[in-house]
């Protein structure tokens, strides 16, 4: 199977020394940057942004340590930081001509995005985030057996070696059960589809653990210092969310209010994989975005 956007270019960028992203770019107009989640590559977007390439430019990588991008070695805490993964999507922007664009990111790629729009605010113009909490209130909200759900976020928090050794030994059933359990529609992800998810997936398990390992440390730390300092999301903000708050016990709009000024959260009937399960009501969402 392909494994990039039908229609799109597939390029390498380099955003950082020694790191360049796979990277699906394709339409034209006013930009927007689609970050794909776990475990999963940009192939994700790809309804979402055959559409919006209609009237816009849309560029969809793999984020560092996913995919065919490049995984550098984990040589500290910041390789994987979302800071960090923040930094390369502004540079990838840039190496489009593009200093400033809209961003969208789901799961993972959605932590990445708010980290861009608290870093950047001069650059993201306005941001999405799909079925995800900010990491502060994402820990903060897991606690008794309810976190059961969050198993594999303990696991792959943990210091380097057990993690990368359990996850290694089982890849396909480990990142295959995430995909099973976490969707509600199984012909949204064909059985193609699944087998590339899986082979990028089975390639990259240290850095993807090393990926969770940040969102247990400095990623909160970061998140942290902004909440001390009140800094928040200034752009428009759009989130789409399963309703998480019944089973875990929290209100998960007035959770994304204290980060966002300008908030339009959405409690939607889809399953975690949006994009895929709900491409039109995913692209609907975001067009009413960019159109604020």
């Amino acid at each position: 199977m392909n494994t990039t956007i039908a229609g799109f270019d597939r390029q390498r960028v380099t955003v950082a020394e020694g790191v360049a992203l796979n990277v699906a770019v394709g339409g034209s107009g006013s930009p927007i940057v689609l970050l794909h989640g776990f475990p999963q590559t940009h192939l994700m977007w790809r309804h979402v942004a055959a559409d919006l390439a209609a009237d816009h430019t849309v560029i969809c990588p793999d984020l560092r340590g996913y995919g065919a991008s490049d995984k550098p070695a984990e040589d500290g805490p910041e390789t994987y930081a979302k800071r960090t993964m923040a930094r390369d999507v502004v540079e990838l922007a840039a190496a489009f001509g593009f200093e400033r664009f809209a961003l969208a990111g789901h799961d993972r790629g959605a932590l990445v995005a708010v980290r861009a729009g608290l870093d950047h605010p001069d650059r993201v113009t306005h941001l999405a985030s799909l079925d995800v909490l900010p990491t502060l209130d994402m820990w903060d909200v897991m606690h008794g057996a309810s976190a059961a759900v969050g198993f594999h976020l303990y696991l792959m928090a943990q210091p380097p070696g057990l993690p990368e050794q359990m996850i290694s030994a089982s890849a396909d059933a480990f990142f295959g059960h995430f995909l099973d359990i976490w969707i509600r529609d199984p012909e949204a992800i064909p059985a193609e589809v699944r087998e590339v998810y899986l082979a990028a997936s089975r390639g990259a398990v240290d850095s993807i653990v090393a990926d969770y390992r940040a969102s247990a440390g400095v990623d909160i730390d970061h998140d942290r210092a902004d909440r001390e300092r009140g800094n928040r999301l200034e752009m428009p903000v759009t989130v789409l969310q399963q309703d998480w708050g019944s089973a875990l016990g929290f209100d998960a709009p007035a959770l994304w209010g204290a980060w966002a000024k300008d908030l339009d959260h959405r409690t939607v009937p889809f399953g975690h994989f949006m994009a895929e399960e709900a491409p039109a009501g995913v692209v609907g969402a975001l067009r009413d975005l960019l159109a604020r």
